[in-house]
């Protein structure tokens, strides 16, 4: 068993609050690093207009186009009936179109609409603009090996195109 630590965590609270163990947690760690992601992505610095999901959805489809509903919802871990609300709020916003292919009637296949594209084109900008600045606590290099680690961790690996 590991030596009992104490870790201050001290961003975002007033005074440091003693966190032992958990601060050698990886889940916990990644849960506090999302959270506070999200806090700087939702603040008046971050990108206005798609929430971080609805944005990475809407990627990966333009990424994508043709993608099955079942194998973007797999990779990004999103639930189905999550997953279908959310193509649907998309396609009433004219930003997606669902395609059922002839040969799996079960299956919905996504395309951006043209406003989609252009809905992506504006985030993208700011989007990445601040994923710039969202390590800024890391040196670049620091963040690199961050995001190779992650990367690893959750077997994202690229897939040419």
């Amino acid at each position: 068993m590991r030596e009992a630590a104490t870790m201050d965590v001290t961003t975002r609270t007033a005074s440091p609050v003693a966190v032992g163990e958990l601060g050698q947690s990886l889940g916990f760690l990644l849960r506090l690093a999302q959270l506070q992601s999200f806090e700087d992505f939702f603040s008046a610095h971050g990108p206005q207009g798609l929430k971080p999901g609805e944005f990475s959805v809407l990627f990966v489809i333009h990424r994508n186009p043709g993608i099955r509903q079942s194998a973007l919802g797999q990779r990004l871990m999103i639930k189905r009936a999550h997953m279908t609300k959310l193509i649907r709020a998309f396609e009433d916003r004219g930003l997606v179109s669902r395609r059922i292919p002839d040969e799996d009637r079960r299956a919905i296949e996504l395309t951006l609409t043209d406003a989609g594209i252009a809905a992506l084109d504006t985030a993208s900008g700011a989007f990445f603009a601040y994923e710039e600045t969202t390590g800024a606590p890391l040196t670049l290099i620091e963040r690199d090996r961050l995001v190779a680690l992650l990367r690893k961790f959750t077997g994202i690996d690229e897939v040419a195109g």
